[in-house]
C-alpha cells in the first residue's frame, strides 16, 4: 500500500461522513483489496457502522484513468438493473476531504477469493454454480440499456476496437509514436486484423474472479461486482475475452491475471469453452471472432503493466509492478492468442 490515512485526514473524513448521517464520532480505516489500482478502505465508527471508501492511487495518474466521479456515476446508473452493485452513499469532490475525489459505498457481506475456494463453497457442484453465476452476470451487464440509464456520453462505441488499440499503444509509445520493440509484433498483428464491433454495451473492462464478491454460502451466486474504474461503452466481446483470458486452465504458462484466479483450477469449475457457450446462448452473440479480442486483452494488459512498471521503477508507483517479467508474460500470451510464435523480446 503506497498511501494511508493520517490523523488529520481521518478527522476530516469523519466530519464529512457525519454531516451525511453515515457515522457518529471518529472513524477508523483499513485497506481492503489488492491495492494495485484504486485504493479501497473499510471505514468503521465506534457504533459498528461500516462502509467502503474508494480513492485513486497517488499521482501521477494517466489522463482519463482512476476517475472516481465517473466510477460512482456508473454504479449509481446500474442500481436496479439486475447487475449486483453496492449502493453509492456519498461522493467527495477534490478538496472536500482529500486532494483527490473519492466516493463512499455500502459495505457488502460476502467473499472475495483468488487462490482457493472458501471451504463453505468448495464442492464441485457449487464451484460450477459460481463460475456460471460469473458469466451470467457478465451477460446481464451487456444486456443493460445504457442509453436508458443516462449513459449516452459514457463512451464512444463507434470504431471502439481500433481506438482502444491505439489508446493502449499511446500509453507506452516512444516520442515517435511507435510501440516499444517488444510490443511491435503484436501491435502490427492487431492493427492488421481489427474486426468490426459486435455491438455496443457497458463494459466492466476488468471482469475477473478477484473483482467480484460472491455469496459466502451455497448456492453459488454473485453478491456484487466491484472495481468499475475502467468501465466504458464498447464491444462486449472485449469483456468476454478478458474474463476468459483471466480464467486459468490446465498446466501451461499463465499470465499475471491468471495467477490472480488460481482457485479456478480446482475440481468442478467448468472450462472456458463451456462458459463461452453459456454466454453465447444467453446473449445470441457470435464468439467465433474472439481470437482478436483475446490478443487485444493481452496487449492491453501488457501496456497497462508497462506503464505501471515505469512508475514503480521511478519510485512513484506500486512495487508489485517493478518486475518486468509481468509485461513479458502478457506479450507472450498475446502472441499465442494471435497464433504466431513469440519473439525473444516478447517471450
Amino acid at each position: 500500500m503506497m498511501w494511508s490515512w493520517g490523523e488529520d485526514a481521518l478527522a476530516r473524513l469523519a466530519t464529512f461522513l457525519g454531516d451525511r448521517d453515515l457515522v457518529s464520532g471518529p472513524v477508523a480505516a483499513r485497506p481492503i483489496g489488492d491495492g494495485h489500482a484504486n485504493l479501497t478502505f473499510l471505514v468503521t465508527d465506534d457504533a459498528g457502522r461500516a462502509m467502503v471508501v474508494r480513492r485513486p492511487p497517488p499521482p501521477p495518474i494517466p489522463r482519463g484513468a482512476n476517475d472516481m466521479l465517473r466510477e460512482a456515476r456508473l454504479i449509481e446508473a446500474l442500481a436496479g438493473t439486475g447487475v449486483p452493485v453496492p449502493a453509492v452513499l456519498a461522493v467527495g469532490q477534490e478538496g472536500d476531504v482529500l486532494d483527490v475525489p473519492f466516493y463512499v459505498m455500502s459495505y457488502m457481506k460476502g467473499v472475495v477469493f483468488t487462490d482457493a475456494t472458501p471451504p463453505a463453497l468448495a464442492t464441485p457442484p457449487v464451484r460450477r454454480e459460481l463460475a456460471e453465476a460469473l458469466i451470467d452476470t457478465l451477460a446481464a451487464l451487456h444486456a443493460v440499456d445504457w442509453r436508458a440509464r443516462g449513459l449516452e456520453d459514457f463512451g464512444r462505441p463507434e470504431d471502439f476496437n481500433a481506438r482502444h488499440l491505439a489508446r493502449m499503444t499511446r500509453l507506452v509509445a516512444g516520442e515517435d509514436g511507435a510501440p516499444p520493440p517488444a510490443f511491435a509484433p503484436l501491435a502490427e498483428w492487431l492493427t492488421s486484423n481489427v474486426p468490426a464491433e459486435s455491438g455496443a454495451a457497458i463494459l466492466h473492462n476488468d471482469f475477473r474472479l478477484g473483482n467480484v464478491m460472491l455469496a459466502a454460502a451455497p448456492p453459488g451466486r454473485v453478491e456484487a461486482v466491484l472495481d468499475w474504474e475502467l468501465a466504458t461503452i464498447g464491444d462486449p466481446l472485449l469483456d468476454v475475452a478478458y474474463f476468459l483470458a483471466s480464467y486459468p486452465q490446465g498446466d501451461g504458462p499463465r499470465t499475471p491475471t491468471e495467477d490472480l484466479a488460481t482457485a479456478l483450477l480446482e475440481d468442478g469449475y467448468p472450462t472456458r469453452e463451456e462458459l463461452a457457450e453459456r454466454y453465447a446462448r444467453a446473449t445470441g452473440r457470435d464468439l467465433s471472432g474472439l481470437r482478436w479480442h483475446t490478443a487485444l486483452v493481452q496487449y492491453k494488459l501488457a501496456a497497462l503493466y508497462e506503464h505501471s512498471h515505469r512508475r514503480a521503477v521511478a519510485g512513484v508507483g506500486d512495487p508489485y509492478y517493478a518486475d518486468a517479467e509481468l509485461v513479458a508474460r502478457f506479450l507472450a500470451a498475446g502472441a499465442r492468442a494471435a497464433g504466431y510464435a513469440p519473439t525473444a523480446a516478447s517471450a
